[in-house]
């Protein structure tokens, strides 16, 4: 029988309590990884026969916070185009807000994308993000009423809107 050696690499999420795994290989059974090699402490799941170590874990797990507060958010995704079809690029598509408010975007997804004023085909100098990087965030204050069109300028197909009444 051949052996293989595999290579693994491995990510921290936002969140430590995330790690994502990516074995690039096929017909693996089984992967092993060492806590200690990538920097992960379990020892709070002991063996004191506990309901198998859940009521450790559930000690030590908390709730997330938002990395931002966001009032639009660009989902996973939407950097291929089918997202316009369900108005789902940024959600929500169209916001109204008082004058003087600040709204704030979130790049929820793992590609770039931009928040800017006006169409892909006719952009304005009102406001632009620049590229935001997966969970970046960009805020823009809007001081006069109006219909305000955004778009992303890496995707095309993503547009939306903001009325400040």
């Amino acid at each position: 029988m051949l052996k293989k050696t595999f290579v693994v690499a491995v990510a921290f999420a936002a969140t430590a309590a995330t790690v994502v795994v990516v074995v690039a290989a096929l017909a693996v059974t089984s992967v092993t990884i060492s806590t200690a090699a990538i920097g992960v402490d379990l020892s709070y799941l002991d063996d004191d026969d506990d309901d198998d170590g859940m009521a450790d874990a559930k000690e030590h797990m908390t709730e997330s916070e938002p990395v931002a507060p966001a009032d639009v958010v660009m989902p996973t995704k939407v950097s291929r185009p089918g997202c316009e079809k369900t108005d789902r690029c940024y959600i929500p598509s169209m916001v109204t807000v008082e004058k003087g408010r600040t709204v704030t975007w979130i790049n929820e997804d793992s590609a770039f994308h931009s928040v800017t004023s006006g169409l892909y085909d006719a952009p304005t100098e009102l406001f632009d993000s620049g590229y935001l990087d997966p969970s970046e965030a960009f805020s823009y204050t809007f001081t006069e009423y109006g219909v305000y069109d955004y778009h992303c300028t890496l995707h095309p197909w993503m547009e939306a809107q903001v009325t400040v009444k």
